[in-house]
C-alpha cells in the first residue's frame, strides 16, 4: 500500500506551490491537486521531482491518499472558486476531517463557511498567510481561526512551516473562532497599506522637498533599518532605491506613479466604519492608492491648479532626523488604530485575542515584520486589557518625544506643498485621541437643531438626552436616540 499523505493542497500556483516545498522540507508527505491537472505532473515531476508529493488527478483522488482525519488546504483565488471546492470536497469527506482556506478571503466568508462546513459534520480553518513568495517557502506568518477543534490536527504543520523569531517560537498560534484568523489578516493587511504609505510620503519629502537623489535615499533607508525603524519594508525601499536600470539610472524613477491594490485594505477601512473605530491612517492609505490612480487626471489639474514651490531652508541632517521620529510616530498611531480594530470585532464576534500573541504571529515572515513589533508584545504582555497602544509607558514616552519631530515635518510638507496624507492624519489623530474636549458639542447642537437628534449635557449624567427648541417654530417632539 502507498504511503498516506499527511495534508494535501489544491491550488499550484505561486503561493501553493512554495508553501507545500515547505512542508515537505519539514517532514511531509504532501498530495497536491490543481484544477488544472497539467500543472500537477509539471509540478511533480520538475520542483517536487524526487521528494514526498502525492501527485492527484481529481479530487476524489486526493482525498483518498490522505491519512484521517483528512486535512485538505485551498489556495485558490478568494471568492466563488473556495465555495466551488468546498462543495467539491464534502461529499468525499467523512466527519471530523478538516477543509483549511489559506487565502486572501474576506473574514464574513469564513464566518458563513465555518458555520456551513460544521453542520456537514467536518471542521474548517480560515488561515491568513503572509509573507509572499519567500515566506511561502522558508517560512510565512500564519493566523489561524475557524473550529477550535481542528487546531490540534494542523498545529504541528503549521507551527513547523512558520517563519521563528529570535527564541525560536513560531510565527503562528491559534487566533480564535470563525473568521478571527482571516479578520486579523486582513488588519494586517490594511497596517501594511500605512506602512508603505508612510515610507512613500518620507520618500517623497526627501526627493521633493531635500532635493535627495535616490543613493543619499538609499543611505538613509540604510540606517534607518539598521535601528528602531528596522523592517521588512524599510529594508526594501533600501534595496530599491538602490537598484539601478539598464542605463545606470534608478529604477525607480521610471515606474508609473499608479499604485494597484486587492481590497483588503478596502475592507479593513470599511470593517472600522461597521465598527466606529477611527481608523483614519489606513483609510487615507487606501484613498492615497485611489488619486494615484487618476494619473490622466492628476496631469491636467497639475496644468491648472498651482501651489508653492518646494524649498527648504533648514539643517538637512536635522530634518532627516525629525523625518525618521516623524515615520516612527506615524507608525505608532497606525498599528494603534489597528489594535483598537481587533479589540472592537472581538467584542463584536466574540472571540478571545491573544493581542500580544498576535504581534508575535507578525514579528518574522509577514509583510509587517519589524523590531517595532516585540514592543507590542510586550505592552499587551504587560497590560492584557490595554486599551490603546498609546497609553502603554513605553509607546506614550516615545510619541511625546517625536511629538516636536512630527509637527516640524507635517508643516514643512504643508507649506511646501507636498501631500502627506498619512502623516498628517495620524497626527491629528494623536491630537483628537489626548484632546479632552473636541468641537463635537457644537456638532451635536446642529443635528438636534435640523433634526431633533438630542443631546447629553456636561451637568448632567451620562445616559440623559435633551432636546432644545432652537427657533421657537419647533415643537417638543424629538427623535429616538440611537448610533450606528
Amino acid at each position: 500500500m502507498e504511503k498516506l499523505a499527511d495534508i494535501g493542497l489544491i491550488g499550484l500556483a505561486v503561493m501553493g506551490e512554495n508553501l507545500v516545498l515547505n512542508m515537505e522540507r519539514n517532514g511531509y508527505t504532501v498530495a497536491v491537486f490543481n484544477r488544472t491537472v497539467e500543472k500537477v505532473d509539471a509540478f511533480v515531476n520538475g520542483r517536487g521531482k524526487g521528494k514526498n508529493f502525492v501527485g492527484a488527478h481529481s479530487v476524489e483522488e486526493l482525498v483518498a491518499s490522505l491519512k484521517r482525519p483528512r486535512k485538505v488546504m485551498l489556495l485558490v483565488k478568494a471568492g466563488q472558486a473556495v465555495d466551488s471546492f468546498i462543495d467539491l470536497l464534502i461529499p468525499h469527506l467523512e466527519p471530523g476531517d478538516i477543509i483549511i482556506d489559506g487565502g486572501n478571503t474576506h473574514y464574513p466568508d469564513t464566518n458563513r463557511r465555518t458555520k456551513y462546513v460544521e453542520e456537514k459534520g467536518l471542521l474548517y480553518i480560515g488561515t491568513g498567510v503572509s509573507g509572499g513568495e519567500e515566506g511561502a517557502l522558508w517560512g510565512p506568518s500564519i493566523m489561524p481561526g475557524g473550529s477550535n477543534e481542528a487546531w490540534k490536527h494542523v498545529k504541528p504543520i503549521f507551527q513547523s512551516i512558520a517563519a521563528k523569531v529570535e527564541d525560536g517560537s513560531p510565527c503562528c498560534d491559534w487566533v480564535g473562532e470563525n473568521g478571527a484568523g482571516h479578520f486579523v489578516k486582513m488588519v494586517h493587511n490594511g497596517i501594511e497599506y500605512g506602512d508603505m504609505q508612510l515610507i512613500t510620503e518620507a520618500y517623497q519629502i526627501m526627493k521633493v522637498l531635500l532635493g535627495m537623489t535616490a543613493d543619499e535615499m538609499h543611505e538613509v533607508f540604510k540606517e534607518w533599518n539598521e535601528g528602531e525603524l528596522s523592517s521588512y519594508l524599510v529594508e526594501i525601499t533600501r534595496d530599491i532605491l538602490g537598484f539601478k536600470d539598464e542605463d545606470g539610472g534608478p529604477l525607480v524613477e521610471k515606474i508609473l506613479d499608479t499604485a494597484g491594490q486587492k481590497g483588503t485594505g478596502k475592507w479593513t477601512g470599511i470593517s472600522a466604519l461597521d465598527q466606529g473605530v477611527p481608523l483614519t491612517l489606513i483609510g487615507e492609505a487606501v484613498f492615497a492608492r485611489c488619486l494615484s490612480a487618476m494619473k490622466e487626471e492628476r496631469v491636467e489639474a497639475s496644468k491648472i491648479l498651482t501651489g508653492p514651490t518646494p524649498e527648504f531652508k533648514g539643517n538637512k541632517k536635522q530634518f532627516i532626523e525629525d523625518l525618521k521620529e516623524a515615520l516612527y510616530a506615524s507608525k505608532m498611531v497606525s498599528y494603534a488604530q489597528g489594535y483598537v480594530l481587533m479589540q472592537a470585532a472581538a467584542k463584536e464576534y466574540g472571540w478571545d485575542l491573544n493581542y500580544g500573541g498576535i504581534a508575535l504571529m507578525w514579528r518574522g515572515g509577514c509583510i509587517i515584520r519589524s523590531v517595532f513589533l516585540g514592543k507590542i508584545k510586550d505592552a499587551f504582555d504587560n497590560n492584557p486589557k490595554l486599551s490603546n497602544l498609546l497609553l502603554d509607558p513605553f509607546f506614550k514616552d516615545k510619541i511625546l518625544k517625536a511629538q516636536a519631530s512630527w509637527r516640524r515635518v507635517v508643516s514643512a510638507a504643508f507649506e511646501n506643498g507636498i501631500p502627506i496624507p498619512a502623516f498628517s492624519t495620524a497626527l491629528a489623530y494623536f491630537d483628537g485621541y489626548r484632546s479632552e474636549r473636541l468641537p463635537a458639542n457644537l456638532l451635536q447642537a446642529q443635528r438636534d437643531y435640523f433634526g431633533a437628534h438630542t443631546y447629553e449635557r456636561i451637568d448632567k449624567p451620562r445616559g440623559e438626552f435633551f432636546h432644545t427648541n432652537w427657533t421657537g417654530r419647533g415643537g417638543t417632539t424629538a427623535s429616538s436616540t440611537y448610533s450606528v
